[in-house]
């Protein structure tokens, strides 16, 4: 029997310091974990890479990408780390170095861009089987069905008048032809490419031809580029609807029944701010329409508490005009997060906690979902299973109050 070797799969990630729509946008924590971490992690939980290696000209990048498990075996150039920097000479550098300095030379070369972060647990192992078994194939590329059919673009010509963008074999006219009539188009993502080393060094290209595609499902096809991309992409990764390659422990989603909802308070009701007269009196800033999401989540019969460090008694006060029981003074809130759970009689996987700062941290285990104000401090976010789009004190608890009603079971249903 013969016993066919495996190819050697080198998965690359380039992750420059620059970026200008987003500073440091590799960095950037991406739903408690940097950017970057999303792309290594899809490297790493493949079983058809042999290894990744990270592409940075930037030391802090270089030491996160090592964190997570890649490898960062040589600093790129600054002159390859440019807004105009194309991928093929960033990909050449690598492959260059690597023969060069360790006689490393991958069979199949697969490219992950930070920028597509949302990507399914068998992607790139498909990208890569794709490309074995089509001999043919130069590359795979990822593509997804576009949501707009090029045969009904226009360009305009220098006199002013449009013109069809493309022509269809045997259809006239077809930018008023039914869509069901046009020959079907594709969306490149950036999600990933597989490339068969040789070819690349023989035609000097990143795709060369025939590419074949890996086929996505468009509801993972996000390209961060502006913050309002990444606000989008994290609301799509945080509703628990994809199936998706995460950094480190799979973010639990919300309960479809929450039974409690156990919040902090400072930082996450408040500002995290105090104001201190001459007297020693203190006073924080609450946020209205908190208050109006925890009455309606209250009135759909989701009893909420309040457990607090801060022994300052407008805790108390504030609870109090609100209805909520709170637990003041508290060092070990762990421990009274449990005895709240006994007495409430209350299912664990059914509890929200919110938290903002590290002593919040011994809770987040203990419960079905542990949730973090957009503010909290960096390892909280890290640990978080769902992160709010919005500061403590400025409407984070009304945020995830509407989004517990959202998926709450109506009682008349």
């Amino acid at each position: 029997m013969v016993t066919l070797k495996k190819p050697e799969v080198l998965a690359i990630i380039p992750a420059r310091g620059g970026s200008k729509s987003i500073p440091r946008k590799n960095a950037q924590l991406f739903l408690g974990h940097p950017l970057l971490a999303y792309s290594i992690a899809a490297g790493l939980q493949a079983n058809s890479v042999s290894r990744v290696i990270v592409s940075t000209d930037d030391e802090a990048i270089a030491d996160i990408a090592r964190q997570y498990g890649a490898d960062v075996p040589f600093m790129r150039p600054a002159h390859l780390a440019q807004d105009e920097t194309l991928d093929l000479p960033v990909f050449e550098h690598a492959l260059t170095w690597l023969a060069a300095q360790e006689r490393y030379r991958p069979d199949i070369v697969v490219h992950l861009r930070p920028t597509s972060p949302l990507r399914s647990p068998d992607l790139v192992d498909r990208a890569v089987d794709t490309l074995i078994k089509h001999k043919r194939a130069h590359s795979v590329r990822g593509v997804v069905l576009s949501g707009q059919n090029p045969h009904k673009m226009w360009r305009i010509s220098a006199d002013g008048s449009m013109r069809p963008l493309l022509k269809a074999k045997g259809v006239e006219e077809p930018y008023n032809a039914p869509r069901q009539q046009l020959p079907a188009a594709y969306w490149q993502t950036g999600h990933i490419d597989a490339i068969r080393s040789a070819n690349r060094r023989r035609v000097y290209s990143m795709t060369g031809e025939p590419v074949w595609p890996v086929f996505i499902d468009p509801r993972y096809a996000v390209d961060i580029d502006t913050p309002n991309d990444w606000r989008r992409a994290e609301w799509v990764a945080s509703r628990g609807e994809l199936n998706l390659v995460w950094p480190g422990r799979v973010p639990r989603p919300l309960p479809q029944k929450v039974g409690l909802l156990v919040l902090d308070f400072d930082g996450v009701m408040t500002d995290n701010r105090v104001w201190v007269n001459e007297d020693g009196a203190e006073q924080v800033v609450a946020n209205r329409s908190d208050g109006l999401g925890l009455k309606m989540l209250q009135n759909a019969g989701i009893p909420v508490a309040v457990i607090s460090m801060e022994r300052n008694p407008v805790v108390a006060k504030r609870c109090e005009k609100l209805g909520i029981p709170c637990r003041t003074g508290i060092e070990d809130k762990a421990q009274t997060l449990k005895q709240l759970i006994s007495e409430k009689n209350v299912a664990t996987e059914s509890i929200v906690y919110v938290g903002n700062d590290t002593n919040d941290l011994p809770c987040f285990p203990i419960v079905g979902c542990a949730v973090a104000v957009v503010d909290a401090h960096p390892e909280v976010l890290r640990q978080a299973d769902l992160r709010l789009t919005k500061k403590g004190g400025h409407g984070a608890i009304r945020e995830l109050c509407d989004l517990i009603l959202a998926i709450s079971p109506k009682e008349n249903e």
